[in-house]
């Protein structure tokens, strides 16, 4: 074995090169919740931050999303779709439970060299797969690797749930990993936890191997969106804070070295809780939740390119990913920007 060339795979260093979003045409607005169910856009606002959110059209599916974030993500790149060799979808709302998403996108967008999966960690799934990715660059086994965040909850939602129907929206976000060049160091660090006792906070109870669909789970509603809120907001409040000073601490960091804080978009109170938790002001945060929602796994790369087209964000900017969700889940990422 060349030793030589073995040591330099393993300090090889991942990317991010390029970045492409997608959110259906669609928009449902407060205004439009107070027709459907017993709620005010001040109330919505006031606990949430949302003002309006993007809703997949009939028959457009999860893959369909991620496929044109995937298309635009490319565009940017200049790179055709068969130099893209491996594809990773973190979605909780799969067109079907097979074949995997990350199959129909590679079908979709043509990219027939690429192999790939789908990765479930809720709203934590894009950080995940992010670093599924970046591994598999580091140790030289592969040389472009797609990542996409992708989710069409709207499929989950019971509108007439008020505490629910509020919250969610659809989208998709896609980056390109790629080797890092000399001089860069594109993805630095991150931290993953779960804590599975907090399974029964968020979930959606039928439709897998537990509860099978049957017209008793369609008629007790258990194929929608279930979710204790304080249960989930607590955690979610004191979590994603701890997550973003658990990598910043290991690096020697604090938030005030941060040019830029990306958090997943749940509830504004959430984000503005851990900024004030890690020092930021709110102009280093990114907070798009008002004209999204929360998108799941879409939220953290739909951020990032709000912050790429809002040019709050450049070259060499040390900038801190951060997430959690159903599972309980919770991730954070640190890295520097390399991209113009």
């Amino acid at each position: 074995m060349n030793t030589k060339l073995t040591s330099q795979r393993l300090l090889q260093r991942a990317k991010i090169s390029s970045i492409g979003t997608y959110v259906p045409d669609r928009v449902l607005t407060n205004a439009d919740f107070e027709r459907m169910v017993d709620t005010s856009n001040e109330w919505i606002l006031e606990r949430t931050g949302i003002r309006e959110r993007h809703i997949a059209a009939q028959g457009q599916a999860t893959s369909d999303l991620a496929a044109e974030a995937a298309r635009r993500c490319l565009e940017l790149r200049g790179m055709a779709p068969d130099e893209v060799e491996v594809i990773i979808v973190a979605t909780v709302s799969p067109d079907m439970p097979f074949p995997a998403t990350a199959c129909l996108v590679q079908g979709k967008i043509g990219a027939h060299q690429a192999w790939g999966f789908d990765l479930g960690a809720a709203c934590s799934g894009f950080l995940y797969a992010l670093q599924v990715g970046a591994k598999l660059i580091e140790s030289g086994a592969q040389k472009t690797v797609m990542v996409i965040g992708a989710d069409t909850m709207s499929s989950f939602i019971d509108y007439s749930d008020r505490s629910t129907c509020i919250l969610f929206g659809d989208g998709a976000g896609a980056v390109l990993l790629e080797a890092a060049a000399e001089g860069e160091l594109g993805i630095i660090d991150y931290a993953h936890e779960i804590d599975g006792s907090g399974a029964s906070a968020l979930r959606l109870p039928a439709g897998g191997s537990l509860l099978p669909a049957s017209a008793e789970t369609v008629a007790n509603k258990q194929h929608y969106v279930h979710q204790d809120g304080q249960t989930v907001y607590k955690f979610a409040v004191r979590k994603m804070a701890e997550i973003a000073e658990k990598v910043l601490d290991r690096n020697g960091l604090t938030g005030q070295d941060l040019a830029c804080l990306i958090p997943h978009q749940a509830n504004r109170r959430i984000i503005e809780s851990t900024a004030q938790r890690l020092g930021l002001p709110l102009d280093r945060v990114i907070i798009n939740i008002d004209r999204f929602g929360n998108t799941t796994a879409a939220t953290v790369p739909l951020a990032m390119g709000t912050a790429r087209d809002e040019a709050r964000i450049k070259r060499g900017d040390l900038v801190v990913l951060a997430s959690v969700g159903a599972g309980f889940t919770a991730g954070a990422t640190l890295l520097r920007w390399e991209m113009d």
